[in-house]
């Protein structure tokens, strides 16, 4: 399974418009440098050209800095680019199947929205971490339903594998999340919305090791 420690800031670059290249891998070598410790490409417009050159440029960002680069919902991508993993949600491609496309060592998020019972068969199924979300107001899938934190305390208690959490995450809501046994912070307009994303990214960081720390886990 992958060597990669699944825990920290996770920096999901979201490209909704044609924004250049140029701009997207700016902001991910900031998020990067500021200690994110995963990067997801997610990408629902683009045409598929656009989509394996930007892939391609982000994972060599992430490869700079050792932080492993994921796709979102597309395994094939994933393999195409060569990147360290994929995060599918409940309609995207099997977990087993994606197992068997990317290997063992590959690193396989799954989308669990705010259901127990999706998390539990996740990581009976292998998935190297699970999600839940949204647990605040969030702009890029507002209607998604409501999570609540008794989820992340429960699965931290009962299942052995990496949680991460999405949804309107920001400094300021961030360390319920981590208080609740959150290991990811998912973050994406908290992060690539703010004016200063190296500095933003040093801070959510910051929260998270303060938090190790009160929890001895440092």
């Amino acid at each position: 399974m992958s060597h990669f420690a699944l825990r920290g800031l996770y920096a999901i670059v979201d490209v909704t418009d044609a924004a250049g290249a140029g701009r997207l891998i700016d902001a991910a070598l900031q998020a990067l440098a500021g200690g994110a410790a995963l990067v997801q490409y997610r990408n629902k417009g683009g045409d598929a050209q656009q989509r394996t050159a930007q892939a391609r440029l982000l994972l060599d960002a992430c490869n700079r800095y050792h932080v492993p680069l994921l796709i979102n919902d597309d395994t094939e991508l994933a393999l195409e680019v060569g990147a360290h993993g994929v995060h599918i949600g409940q309609q995207d491609t099997p977990l087993a199947l994606a197992r068997e496309r990317l290997g063992a060592d590959a690193i396989i998020g799954v989308s669990c929205n705010n259901r127990y019972e999706l998390a539990v068969a996740a990581a009976k199924s292998g998935a190297n971490y699970i999600a839940f979300g949204r647990f605040f107001a969030s702009r890029t899938k507002p209607e998604a339903p409501q999570a609540e934190m008794e989820l992340i305390a429960r699965a931290k208690l009962e299942l052995q594998v990496p949680i991460a959490v999405i949804g309107g995450i920001t400094l300021d809501n961030a360390p319920a999340l981590l208080e609740a046994g959150a290991d990811m912070l998912a973050v994406i307009h908290g992060l690539f919305g703010s004016q200063g994303i190296e500095a933003t990214a040093r801070r959510f960081v910051q929260l998270i090791q303060s938090q190790k720390i009160r929890q001895g886990t440092a």
